[in-house]
């Protein structure tokens, strides 16, 4: 995000010397990212070396890391592994806050170049490898299985009632406020029909596979026109396959939303079935999810600086012609 944690550059600098033996001759930060608990850095070392450091509040990110090293290890190229501590750990603990330590890989991420045709085939296929991966139960005891919790959308109902109230806050919330209740009918229909589906998948119990849970454009970073990488594996989840396919087309950040960039896709992943009715409940969650983040962030809270003008564009973002929405009420119609 925009706005860094509240941690000062010596601290991370001497962290790394400390703990990674990197003499940091230059730390940059990178405005990356929509998580307001995140920051991410470029070291340059002494040795001409580039690390991506990425500073994480609180103790419970080590699965991100894990994760990386085991489907590196089982074979997925298209991951990039952290970098080991002296200590032989793949984070480091500072205080409040997480380290993890990746080398640097020059590119860009899919929200701000598009894939090649190669790299959509090559996509494809590693989300099929990841997805087959036979998953040994002591990953899987660390990482949280597929519920339909209803926690996303009992948040976006609680905020109805600020809808109604007399409007108060920032500028930032008082168009939020505003722009709620214009987009209120669709909300309402996008939280409404996320919990009828989600009963009905609860009933269903569908297969589980690991997947990403967020494999969205801003998660793949391209390097070049043959290579791609899969980044963030900070919740992963033991899901039925349509929680990751359900980006393929959705739309995230209006981009991926283009039917030949499906049809390369599916060529690496290979024949499969896809749910339509699973696809459906993850396209109208998802919204959910994130009106309930932004709308609790926003309406709900003052902090966030600069923070919050993003986390307001990218929630009205959603509602644009051809965006999110649009594509999982045509899901939904598809039905």
């Amino acid at each position: 995000m925009i706005e860094k944690q509240p941690l000062s550059d010596q601290r991370i600098v001497s962290c790394l010397k400390t703990n990674y033996g990197i003499e940091v001759t230059k730390l940059l930060f990178l405005p990356l990212g929509a998580d307001i608990h995140a920051s991410v850095y470029k070291a340059q070392a002494l040795d001409q070396r580039s690390y991506f450091v990425k500073l994480k509040r609180g103790h419970h990110h080590d699965i991100s890391a894990e994760m990386a090293e085991f489907l590196h290890d089982a074979g997925v190229q298209q991951m990039i592994p952290p970098i080991r501590s002296i200590h032989n750990r793949p984070v480091q603990r500072m205080g409040d806050f997480t380290i993890i330590v990746y080398p640097f890989v020059e590119g860009k991420d899919g929200f701000h170049c598009p894939l090649t045709d190669n790299q959509w085939i090559q996509l494809g296929k590693a989300l099929r490898q990841i997805h087959e991966i036979d998953v040994p139960v002591s990953i899987q005891s660390k990482i949280r299985r597929e519920s339909y919790s209803s926690q996303w959308r009992e948040s976006v109902r609680s905020l109805y009632s600020h809808l109604e109230a007399e409007p108060r806050g920032d500028s930032i919330t008082l168009k939020l406020l505003k722009f709620m209740k214009e987009h209120i009918r669709d909300i309402r229909r996008l939280v409404d029909r996320a919990e009828q589906l989600g009963q009905t998948l609860r009933d269903q119990q569908p297969q589980y596979v690991l997947c990403h849970s967020d494999i969205h454009g801003g998660n793949v970073l391209l390097h070049g026109h043959d290579t791609l990488y899969i980044v963030d594996w900070d919740d992963p989840i033991m899901a039925p396959k349509e929680r990751d396919l359900m980006f393929i087309g959705g739309g995230v950040g209006n981009v991926w939303n283009k039917p030949h960039e499906e049809k390369l896709f599916y060529k690496g992943y290979g024949k499969t079935e896809v749910n339509a009715t699973i696809l459906t409940y993850y396209r109208c969650e998802r919204i959910v999810e994130d009106i309930a983040v932004y709308g609790q962030q926003l309406l709900l809270k003052a902090e966030g600086g600069e923070d919050r003008s993003e986390m307001y564009k990218q929630f009205i973002d959603m509602f644009e012609s051809h965006g999110v929405v649009d594509i999982a009420f045509k899901t939904e119609e598809d039905l």
